[in-house]
């Protein structure tokens, strides 16, 4: 039989050459409208653009497996001094991780149940280890995922837009992604009250909570990218000192903050060590505010009240790379059991909002259970 004969491809012309690569850059993900991140440098600022719009910006893996090494190579390159982290579409910066992908995984055992949170994690952890400057413009809903890949980093800069919520204790989740470090560390017990509620905060609230570091006009914001990327070699201070003038100049949305006038009842009902406890206070307090609080708490999977007091009553006093090796033992236990999925199911899939927890109440959620939950996962364990 002849063999065949391998005719050589034609020489591209120049012209044609230059098309191609122009085509490729075009597909590039780094460059293409449609890619779920875009990863750009613009002076000495490195910018990370979250472009999943329709989906308000959801973080899923193979976004994470794009940030992280973007990340980490920034932070060793001596021409970029800053970071930025934005959302598209002007309803979201990140409206939390994708759940749905999870759910689906963790029914059938897939291994994207442990490599989300797991990658999830490390880049929580990068966020928060960076030795370079780190500005989220947290503008629009900012939750669960979302507050992951901005709260950890130096900066965060709300507007009149931002929403920000953990919510997880609806879904049979527990507010993850550091949340057993930053939530302990605001002041009083207001941390512990958004945790276990999932109280949304709004606008300026966020930034009187602690949340975020400055407050800046939503249609400010192109302003002050343009102004971070135009600094010249700037330190942190440089950096600092924009912020500042452009939060300064911000008259906008001045009303007193939101928890204010229940501060105080929140920081006694919210400072008992079991949610037995807690219940049992807003109780006996039997104030409106009280009420509401009982009538959402009671609505919320046992199982995750429980798992997300002693998480943050725990991480008040852990770094943040032990919080995050403890939440990931954490997202393993819900995933083994039962109420996420069924959380998932009601809020999200089937959206009757009636999730029928198991156990069905806080006292049939045995400690030994919980102790169970937080039991180190051996060579499974998330190493940082």
């Amino acid at each position: 039989m002849a063999a065949r004969v391998l005719r050589p491809l034609p020489r591209l012309k120049p012209f044609n050459r230059l098309q191609v690569i122009l085509q490729h850059l075009k597909m590039s993900k780094h460059t293409d409208s449609t890619a779920e991140v875009l990863l750009e440098k613009r002076g000495g600022a490195g910018i990370i653009t979250l472009n999943r719009p329709k989906a308000l910006n959801a973080l899923n893996l193979s976004m994470i497996r794009q940030i992280y090494p973007q990340i980490k190579t920034w932070e060793k390159d001596p021409e970029t001094f800053l970071i930025i982290i934005k959302g598209t579409g002007g309803k979201a910066f990140c409206a939390g991780g994708d759940i749905r992908a999870i759910t689906d995984a963790g029914k059938i055992g897939d291994r994207l149940a442990q490599d989300f949170f797991r990658e999830e994690y490390m880049l929580n952890n990068a966020i928060g280890t960076c030795k370079k400057p780190y500005v989220a413009l947290i503008d629009g809903i900012t939750m669960g995922g979302g507050v992951g890949l901005s709260v950890h980093g130096h900066f965060r800069v709300a507007t009149e837009k931002t929403l920000f919520a953990m919510p997880e204790t609806a879904i049979g989740l527990f507010p993850d992604v550091g949340g057993g470090y930053f939530l302990p560390r605001l002041s009083g017990k207001i941390g512990y009250y958004l945790a276990l509620t999932g109280f949304r905060l709004k606008g300026r609230d966020v930034l009187k909570a602690g949340i975020a570091t400055h407050f800046v006009e939503s249609e400010k914001l192109p302003d002050l990218e343009k102004d971070l990327i135009a600094l010249k070699s700037p330190s942190t201070e440089n950096i600092a000192d924009l912020l500042n003038s452009y939060h300064a100049k911000s008259k906008i949305d001045q009303e007193k903050f939101v928890l204010d006038e229940h501060m105080e009842k929140i920081n006694s009902l919210f400072s008992a060590s079991s949610m037995e406890e807690i219940v049992k206070n807003l109780k006996q307090d039997g104030s409106p505010f009280a009420t509401k609080q009982l009538e959402t708490i009671n609505k919320m999977s046992p199982t995750s009240l429980k798992m997300t007091l002693r998480q943050l009553r725990e991480g008040a006093s852990m770094s943040l790379q032990d919080v995050l090796t403890m939440e990931y033992r954490l997202s393993q236990a819900c995933m083994r059991g039962h109420d996420f999925y069924e959380g998932v199911r009601a809020v999200l899939i089937d959206k009757d909002q009636s999730p029928r927890w198991k156990p069905a109440a806080l006292e049939e959620v045995s400690d030994e259970f919980v102790n169970d939950c937080f039991k180190p996962l051996g060579n499974n364990d998330l190493k940082l």
